[in-house]
C-alpha cells in the first residue's frame, strides 16, 4: 500500500471581467491581468479586435448599453465558473462642445456607456462576486473614471458630468457594500494617450486628437493597467479606494506645462 499521498489540484486561477477591452486601457489591462496568472474575460463590441489579446484571455463580444446582452454575460460568468474581480473600463468622451451647442445624442450616449453600462455589468456580476468572496475571502469591482470626475473644464460638461456620475457611483457603492468581503476601487486617470480616445472624441480628426499630446509626455495604457493590476493584488483587508493618477505635467485638468518632455 503505497504511503505517498495524492497530489491536491492546483488553485484554479482567479477570474475578472474586464470592459471596454477592445483598445487602450481596458486591453492593456486585460494582456497585464492574464500575465499575472489571472483567468480574464475581455468584452467589447468590437469581438474581432478581442483575439489579439493573447493567452489567458476569452474573447466575450457585448455592448454594455444593452441590459439583455448584460445579463446573458452574467449568465456565462456563472456557468463557467463564476468570477472574482470585474474591471469597470468601458467608455469614452464625445465632442468638446460648449454648453449651449451641446448635442443631446451625445450626452445621452457618455451617459449610457460610462455610467449606466457600469451601473449594468455591476449589478449582473455582483451576486457572482459575492459568491466568491465568501469561499475566496475578497472580491473586487474596480470603476475607471478619469480626472474628469473631480474637476471639469470649458468645454467638457458632458464628459465631466458622466465621469462626476460614475465617481458617485463608486463611492456609493463602497459604503453600500461595507462589512461585506468586497472592494470598490476607483481609478482616475488624467491625460492617457492611447490610439482611440481623443480620435473618437474628435471624430476622427487625427491631427485635433494628436495635438492633445504635443509637447509632453503623457501616461500610456500600461501605466494604468499596471495601477488596477496592484490595487487587486493588495491583500483583502487593503483597499485602495481612489487612486489618481496623471502625467507630471499635468497639474490639473485645465493646464499642463508643455515643455517637450
Amino acid at each position: 500500500m503505497s504511503s505517498t499521498a495524492p497530489e491536491s489540484a492546483a488553485p484554479a486561477a482567479r477570474r475578472v471581467l474586464v470592459t471596454g477591452a477592445s483598445s487602450g486601457i481596458g486591453a492593456a489591462t486585460a494582456q497585464r491581468l492574464a500575465a499575472d496568472g489571472w483567468s480574464v474575460v475581455a468584452a467589447a463590441r468590437r469581438a474581432d479586435r478581442l483575439a489579439a489579446l493573447g493567452e489567458g484571455v476569452e474573447a466575450y463580444a457585448l455592448d454594455v448599453t444593452d441590459d439583455d446582452a448584460v445579463a446573458a454575460l452574467a449568465a456565462h460568468l456563472e456557468a463557467t465558473g463564476g468570477l472574482d474581480a470585474v474591471v469597470n473600463n468601458a467608455g469614452g468622451a464625445l465632442g468638446l462642445d460648449r454648453v449651449e451647442d451641446a448635442d443631446l445624442d451625445q450626452w445621452r450616449h457618455m451617459y449610457d456607456v460610462n455610467v449606466l453600462g457600469a451601473l449594468r455589468v455591476t449589478r449582473a456580476v455582483l451576486p457572482l462576486l459575492r459568491a466568491s468572496a465568501a469561499v475566496t475571502g475578497g472580491s473586487d469591482v474596480v470603476v475607471v473614471t478619469s480626472t474628469a470626475a473631480y474637476a471639469t473644464y470649458e468645454g467638457g460638461a458632458g464628459y465631466t458630468a458622466a465621469k462626476h456620475a460614475e465617481r458617485v457611483f463608486a463611492t456609493t457603492l463602497r459604503w453600500e457594500l461595507a462589512g461585506e468581503p468586497l472592494r470598490v476601487v476607483q481609478i482616475a486617470p488624467g491625460a492617457v494617450a492611447t490610439e482611440e480616445f481623443s480620435l473618437v472624441r474628435f471624430d476622427g480628426d487625427a491631427a485635433r486628437a494628436a495635438a492633445v499630446y504635443e509637447g509632453y509626455q503623457p501616461l500610456v495604457a500600461d501605466d494604468i493597467a499596471d495601477a488596477i493590476a496592484w490595487t487587486l493584488s493588495r491583500p483583502a483587508y487593503v483597499s485602495v479606494d481612489e487612486l489618481v493618477i496623471r502625467p507630471r505635467a499635468q497639474a490639473n485638468n485645465w493646464k499642463t506645462v508643455k515643455t517637450g518632455v
